[in-house]
């Protein structure tokens, strides 16, 4: 009796910690949750009214864009950004390319930069929708000239794989090449991945992007541009929902068709690239062995932005080629 007396009183002593441990966890963790959430503000229309750039609405939310060069030029120049890092990820090429005689089209993918961050999935779908709108809106009608760096790189991919009509050439700078692996449990999970997106993949993201240099002292306003866009409210959903649905396709074969239509593209790789190892450029000349390639020294994974003096001419000789 006296046993059975204590085997009762250790379980609810036991279930008692139990309770006050998840309790207490709960509560540290919605503290640390808190204090690492920078997102306080709402992309609003006073915002967009004192920002530089133009902004569309299309069906899935406000687009962020810029457009410069002559308006009766041939073609039009798209520049994709990557995963995370907005528009002006090409201020070393936008105005030379206008410059230039093209015309050039630069936009923020949505859940970056100014554009809006709607609550839905980010894939394929959303981006292919995004550009073919922002196309249509502008009314630019005739093929385009595709450009993009690193998750830039699939999405022209496919664009270029779905509407052939639509693109001319595409541009590659540093692509990342999706295989379909399945993302580390801890993004994957529910909660969990929204709690590791806010308390560690998020806060790393500024000084992260110093490794996409070889010498990333020499562009200090590159980093301070960044935290801009994490104060407003949907920008870590939007890039985990990325993480979810997007890096995790598979797009050999998209490359793959993309070689098979013989169109021009345009490939550069900074050999000291560590996001997407200079490695992988193997995989895409496989894949799209008529791709014009050009290896470039002393640059990381963004070549475009380290040497532009070299780049710019090597691009603009490459769309003037192809008329």
């Amino acid at each position: 009796m006296k046993s059975k007396s204590l085997s009762t009183l250790f379980l609810k002593i036991f279930g008692l910690a139990t309770l006050l441990t998840v309790v207490f966890t709960t509560i540290a963790l919605t503290i640390s949750y808190a204090n690492y959430d920078q997102e306080s503000s709402e992309i609003t229309d006073a915002v967009r009214n004192t920002s530089i750039g133009r902004f569309v609405k299309l069906p899935d939310g406000f687009t962020h864009y810029e457009i410069a060069g002559p308006e009766d030029a041939k073609t039009t120049v798209v520049l994709v950004h990557g995963f995370s890092v907005p528009y002006y990820i090409w201020d070393k090429n936008f105005d030379f390319l206008a410059g230039s005689g093209f015309r050039v089209l630069r936009y923020d993918l949505y859940g970056r930069g100014l554009s809006d961050r709607p609550d839905t999935i980010y894939n394929a779908e959303l981006y292919d929708r995004q550009l073919t709108g922002l196309l249509s809106a502008l009314q630019i009608h005739r093929p385009i000239n595709i450009a993009g760096v690193s998750l830039g790189g699939p999405i022209s991919i496919t664009f270029a794989d779905r509407h052939p009509e639509l693109v001319q050439s595409v541009a590659l700078f540093d692509p990342a090449f999706l295989t379909g692996q399945v993302q580390p449990w801890k993004v994957a999970t529910p909660y969990v991945g929204e709690f590791w997106m806010c308390t560690e993949r998020a806060p790393g993201l500024p000084a992260g992007q110093k490794e996409d240099f070889v010498h990333p002292e020499k562009y200090p306003h590159y980093f301070t541009q960044y935290s801009e866009q994490m104060r407003f409210k949907g920008f870590r959903r939007a890039l985990l929902s990325t993480l979810r649905n997007y890096s995790t396709r598979d797009s050999t074969a998209e490359y793959e068709r993309t070689g098979k239509s013989g169109k021009p593209v345009f490939l550069v790789w900074g050999k000291a690239d560590k996001a997407v190892p200079f490695e992988t450029s193997n995989k895409v000349l496989k894949a799209i062995p008529q791709a014009e390639f050009h290896p470039v020294e002393n640059a990381a994974h963004v070549p475009f932005y380290e040497l532009p003096e070299v780049i710019n001419s090597l691009f603009a000789a490459f769309l003037n080629r192809i008329g």
